[in-house]
């Protein structure tokens, strides 16, 4: 609760609610072009944004586990994870007054079979390959951007 005074001088508490999620992220790579996924449904302002596939890490899983299962669940590939490429930070306010802070990890991962598809839920959309040189075009959260910048780099 965070108390502070209004114009009157009446003493106003307000609420605020904080959300940690952490999670982990798989690049997935061919040739010059990278893996993505759309955000298809959202309640905090984020449809429509690119990221790569991956998601909340479950308890007692370890993050290279949840790239494995993510990408099975949202592109219908089955991946072997490499490397930890990057950690990423992600704090912002969402709508409803959310003070979130995601932390995420990046891995490298090589694609080994599987058929490209969107997730049946339709929470995740689109899977498809991006050129490196397209991603400050399209719409992606800063901090996601930031990491894959730097991961594509590497």
């Amino acid at each position: 609760m965070r108390p502070r005074e209004n114009m009157a001088g009446f003493l106003i508490v307000t609420m605020v609610r904080q959300w940690q999620r952490v999670s982990a992220y798989g690049l997935a790579r061919e040739g010059d072009t990278v893996l993505l996924v759309q955000i298809g449904r959202s309640a905090y302002g984020d449809l429509g944004k690119w990221m790569p596939p991956g998601g909340t890490i479950e308890h007692g899983e370890h993050p290279a586990e949840t790239v494995v299962r993510e990408f099975a669940e949202t592109t219908g590939l089955e991946v072997r994870v490499d490397a930890l490429l990057e950690v990423g930070s992600d704090h912002r306010q969402l709508t409803g007054g959310i003070d979130f802070h995601g932390v995420f990890m990046l891995y490298g991962v090589t694609v080994l079979g599987g058929d490209l598809r969107p997730q049946p839920d339709g929470i995740m959309v689109e899977p498809s390959w991006h050129s490196a040189s397209e991603l400050d075009q399209i719409p992606m959260l800063d901090a996601v951007r930031d990491v894959l910048r730097s991961a594509v780099k590497k």
